[in-house]
């Protein structure tokens, strides 16, 4: 299982959210390639990059730190955030994302989202399957969608995806465990697909929990920075 560490923006500066609410905001560091950096510096390899004035606004913004961080770090970068069309994903790509996460976009405009798919490659475009009381929720989660999550996956599965980050939201940011009872049926019903679980993950033995269930990889934020998992106990996972 990867470990890939997060970093959600605002305003350019490395920032959390709970329960992805912009009121709950906590700024950690204002540059974020040293934080980046840091991530780097431990070992792994992977980044989650999260344009969360881009969700908000339904637009790429901080394009400009992903550039910043693909040219001065050798870290494989998804990014995500605001990713609504063509020449969004033109942007992501061209300031150096190696894949990128779609979701409302795959919700709001799912022929645009498909295009993207069969353009670019399964390998290359993630589906951000993220969720609050068992529905899909979109725009920066904002917002809650009737469509369950079971149903939303296999859909897209159907339709080339290969990928999928699975965040519930109700749990983001809030160091209380992450929902291992929904990823455990999610790997047992879907073992071909390469399922990344987000949210709420707050131990090394939680990852080791997603690991046995065979998670495709893990995605860790809140718990990093505030020093719940340390960079040298991650080891283990490289």
């Amino acid at each position: 299982m990867i470990i890939i560490p997060a970093i959600d923006l605002i305003d350019g500066k490395c920032v959390r959210l709970t329960q992805g609410d912009y009121a709950q905001k906590k700024i950690y560091n204002e540059d974020p390639l040293e934080v980046a950096l840091r991530f780097q510096d431990s070992g792994l390899k992977h980044l989650h990059l999260v344009d969360l004035d881009g969700a908000k606004a339904g637009h790429i913004i901080n394009y400009r730190v992903l550039e910043k961080l693909a040219t001065h770090t050798a870290m494989q970068i998804d990014f995500g955030g605001g990713l609504q069309s063509d020449e969004d994903l033109r942007i992501a790509f061209e300031c150096g994302a190696k894949q990128i996460t779609g979701g409302t976009i795959a919700v709001k405009a799912p022929e645009t989202f498909l295009s993207w798919l069969e353009q670019y490659g399964s390998e290359r475009i993630i589906l951000g399957a993220d969720f609050k009381n068992g529905n899909i929720a979109v725009s920066g989660w904002q917002e809650e969608t009737e469509q369950a999550l079971r149903p939303f996956i296999e859909h897209w599965m159907a339709q080339g995806v290969r990928s999928a980050i699975c965040t519930d939201v109700s749990k983001d940011g809030l160091l209380q465990g992450s929902s291992v009872d929904t990823y455990r049926v999610l790997t047992e019903c879907y073992p071909e697909l390469k399922l990344i679980a987000s949210g709420g993950v707050s131990s090394l033995a939680e990852l080791e929990t997603l690991r046995d269930l065979c998670c495709y990889g893990a995605i860790v934020g809140k718990a990093f920075y505030e020093g719940k998992i340390l960079l040298t106990e991650i080891s283990l996972f490289l």
